[in-house]
């Protein structure tokens, strides 16, 4: 028997489909919306709309942007020589905040994963391949998770590249095997791509 009316119990179930978020989280968020003023509340929602309509995929790196191509892909300052392949937007932010790395990116939007049906025609590395056959990248380093998932697809994409004569590195293992790159901590992060070696 639910205890709220049938509209708070609606708001509290569709908080509750976030990633992270219980019930207890999901009830305080539905009555700080309820206790926003009507002002507060409608910005909130306006910025959800915008974020829906305007957000797009960089053609060239499949990154999350308002613009297309993405402002790192247009940055001439960038290094074209090299390409971080990660496996979701988040990790592009998390590198960044690093401040070490300057070159581009290539989200990948997921991992080969048997188990779940996902194999290499499910993910972005088609559209790597087309940009390395472009001929001005000289190194790409494999940025994946150290999980089970990302190893599987770092090798899987280091032995298609390697018959092009590009360097593939992978990131040094400072990073926790099972743990996630949006949380690692920056210092780990600095050093992981410090020690990176070649596959």
């Amino acid at each position: 028997m639910s205890y709220y009316s049938p509209s708070i119990e609606k708001l509290i179930e569709n908080f509750e489909k976030l990633p992270s978020i219980g019930n207890k989280t999901a009830i305080r968020l539905a009555f700080h919306i309820l206790n926003s003023s009507e002002e507060e509340t409608n910005e909130f929602i306006k910025s959800i709309q915008e974020a829906k309509k305007n957000l797009k995929f960089c053609s060239k790196c499949y990154n999350i942007s308002d613009t297309d191509p993405c402002e790192i892909c247009k940055n001439a300052t960038r290094d074209q020589s090299k390409i971080c392949v990660v496996e979701d937007v988040k990790d592009v932010v998390a590198i960044e905040k690093i401040h070490e790395y300057k070159g581009l990116y290539h989200v990948l939007h997921g991992t080969i994963s048997p188990m779940d049906g996902i194999g290499p025609e499910d993910i972005k590395i088609k559209e790597l391949l087309s940009r390395l056959m472009e001929g001005t990248v000289k190194e790409v380093i494999l940025a994946t998770n150290p999980k089970v998932e990302g190893e599987a697809t770092a090798m899987y994409i280091s032995k298609l590249i390697k018959p092009m004569g590009i360097k593939a590195t992978r990131l040094a293992h400072g990073i926790p095997v099972g743990g996630d790159l949006e949380y690692t901590d920056e210092f780990t992060l600095g050093k992981a791509f410090e020690g990176r070696v070649e596959l």
